[in-house]
């Protein structure tokens, strides 16, 4: 079976970078092959990952609305081919995007399709790691109940552990099947204060622990360079690291 983490928080708390950092992790732990999916729909994992995307999973599906197929070709094989050609594959991991949600119109057949084709995609991998946008209605369609853990990652202020306690009923609210729900306080310049300890309890949440603010990392990131490619003894890595450990092992 399968170990399947999912990633989400608001935007700018910095659940990308710490996705990609596990993706490193289960390269070292040879939890593999991995399957990387970026389900946010302003999608960036590629960036963080340093891999190109020429298709996303939405763009296939928005592409049978033309009607323009190969001769001799049904709209399931055009997709399924299609689909396959989306799947970016590098040494080390897979990943997927699957790009903007539906636009108007009827896609019952197309999401039938992809949701029918993730699912198998899905059994070929022994870990997959999901990064989602706060909303999870694209976690919700791409597999039933195979999400082991749900890591929610937060900035250390009061406005972002209110949102992470909102994807935390809305996670249970669509029913992900997610075993376990955890925060990550992400950005921290010292240990969360007894306040904040409560508010996280208050929340509903369970605190995982927290990634240190970390000067190389920034600098990564400002000048467009994948994280994924930080030293292993970044202190922020190391932070992620010990994390993971707890949960995985």
């Amino acid at each position: 079976m399968s170990l399947s983490i999912a990633f989400s928080g608001k935007g700018g708390t910095g659940k990308t970078t710490i996705a990609g950092m596990l993706i490193r992790y289960l390269i070292s732990k040879e939890a593999t092959p991995i399957l990387a999916v970026d389900a946010d729909s302003n999608y960036n994992l590629n960036e963080v990952l340093g891999v190109e995307v020429d298709t996303t999973l939405g763009e296939v599906r928005e592409s049978m609305k033309t009607g323009d197929l190969p001769s001799g070709m049904t709209k399931d094989r055009y997709m399924a081919t299609k689909l396959e050609e989306a799947i970016v594959e590098t040494d080390l991991f897979d990943l997927v995007v699957m790009g903007q949600p539906e636009g108007q119109g009827c896609y019952c057949a197309a999401n039938t399709l992809l949701s029918d084709f993730l699912q198998k995609l899905t059994t070929n991998y022994a870990s997959i790691v999901m990064d989602n946008e706060a909303g999870m209605e694209h976690i919700s369609r791409l597999t039933t109940s195979n999400v082991d853990d749900l890591l929610v990652v937060s900035d250390p202020s009061r406005r972002g552990l209110q949102a992470a306690g909102r994807i935390k009923d809305l996670a249970q609210t669509l029913n992900i099947g997610a075993s376990k729900v955890h925060l990550i306080l992400n950005n921290v310049r010292e240990e969360p204060s007894e306040r904040m300890r409560e508010l996280i309890a208050d929340m509903g949440l369970e605190l995982l622990g927290t990634v240190r603010q970390e000067e190389t990392l920034e600098e990564f990131d400002m000048a467009g360079k994948p994280t994924f490619q930080l030293p292993e003894d970044n202190p922020a890595v190391q932070d992620a690291y010990a994390l993971f450990q707890r949960i995985i092992g």
